[in-house]
């Protein structure tokens, strides 16, 4: 018996190694690609948008005198000095709708999504003379797609030009004026969208920000406000960021739902493996003790082949279909290996209910639990908690000796 017994243990050490060949392989095979991927979705789709307020202001032409030296002599030369008068942004009124669009390379789903953006800025001259004021307005990201680009000062359109990753417009404005500029565009980013105040503390005036998700689940970027108003509508939110007169060094950000990742889930569920199926080892090897049946070690072998074959079919199935119609075609393959085998070995009855039961329990259920991020420690605890309640109550009253001396 010990040397049966040492057997198993031998078979169950020998998977586990495979099991983490598996895994690192599968890892492997995610992240080696995951840069390179990243870097395709981001040249195709877009990258992770920042938005920063616009500016406004004019260019102002000075003269100065500058001294260098030539062959030993100062010299003193009168030139051009250009300053950039800033006018102070009175109010923001912004709006973002981000619409989540998932994208699929190798192993990994991609958090792409579309922004429709649109900000109504008021700017005021200060100076007590007319001005050509220039406003600029920074674009989110350099590597984007910007569509129905539109700019209207004082609610009429006017014409757009671009010097980089700046759009700006020339208009004048009279002394004391106020003047409304509205932006607005369609683009799409990757992975978060922010807005950003500024470089350091900032002071924000009359400043609001809406932004409608149609998606539930997302996350604040580190050293982001959190929303002062919180509103659900439908399958999303909207989201409300108001102040009157902030003073912070903070952003705006959200960071967008990832989805469930096929990669690395099955890489965790077939480092997970040994466990599920030291339980299955662990209950048939009781039974059979139990009821007098006797399973050579080559037995256990072919049942730990069953239990392989479900996370290497996996392992290169999710590249082509869903993780969820992945995980039902393997867990049907591991399931009728194990069965149409036993079958032949000890019998239809067997197979079918004590050994399909505890595959259906310790592997699929057990893998299962790894869809629930967060839960999958507990759900694995509460099994292994109520497998050895059953196993110590139907053993309650074997005697161990008689059965281990009778093999």
């Amino acid at each position: 018996m010990l040397k049966r017994i040492a057997a198993i243990a031998f078979i169950l050490c020998c998977t586990s190694i495979a099991w983490a060949i598996l895994g690192t392989t599968i890892f492997s095979r995610t992240y080696s690609s995951d840069t390179q991927l990243k870097g395709s979705i981001a040249s195709s789709w877009g990258s992770p948008q920042e938005q920063v307020p616009p500016s406004a202001g004019y260019t102002e032409l000075s003269q100065e005198n500058a001294t260098a030296g030539e062959n030993a002599v100062n010299v003193t030369r009168r030139g051009d000095k250009q300053k950039w008068v800033p006018f102070p942004l009175e109010s923001s009124r912004v709006n973002a709708n981000l619409n989540i669009d998932y994208r699929k390379k190798g192993l990994l789903w991609y958090s792409t999504y579309h922004v429709n953006f649109s900000g109504t800025y008021r700017f005021k001259n200060f100076d007590g003379a007319a001005r050509d004021v220039t406003f600029l307005f920074h674009l989110p990201a350099d590597h984007a797609v910007y569509d129905v680009l539109r700019f209207a000062v004082n609610g009429t359109l006017v014409a757009v030009q671009n010097a980089k990753s700046e759009a700006f417009v020339v208009f004048p404005m009279k002394a004391g004026e106020t003047a409304t500029v509205e932006v607005a565009y369609n683009s799409q980013g990757l992975d978060k969208w922010s807005y950003d105040f500024g470089d350091g503390v900032t002071a924000v005036r009359d400043f609001e920000l809406r932004a409608h998700t149609n998606f539930q689940d997302f996350n604040l970027l580190d050293n982001a406000l959190s929303p002062t108003k919180e509103t659900r509508d439908g399958n999303g939110w909207d989201l409300d960021w108001k102040y009157d007169n902030l003073v912070s060094g903070y952003r705006i950000g959200l960071q967008l739902p990832q989805k469930l990742q096929p990669g690395p889930l099955a890489g965790r569920i077939s480092y997970f493996a040994p466990v599920s199926l030291l339980f299955f080892f662990f209950v048939i090897f009781v039974l059979t003790t139990m009821q007098g049946i006797d399973l050579h070690p080559m037995n256990y072998f072919f049942m730990a082949c069953a239990f392989f074959s479900f996370h290497l079919l996996m392992a290169y199935l999710v590249d082509h279909v869903s993780i969820h119609l992945a995980f039902i075609i393997c867990s049907a393959v591991s399931v009728f290996l194990l069965i149409s085998y036993l079958r032949l070995v000890i019998g239809m009855k067997f197979a079918a209910l004590e050994a399909g039961l505890a595959q259906f329990v310790y592997l699929i259920l057990f893998s299962y639990a790894f869809f629930f991020d967060g839960y999958t420690g507990l759900s694995i605890t509460i099994g292994a908690i109520l497998t050895l309640f059953v196993i110590m109550q139907i053993t309650a009253r074997v005697q161990w000796a008689q059965k281990f001396a009778a093999r």
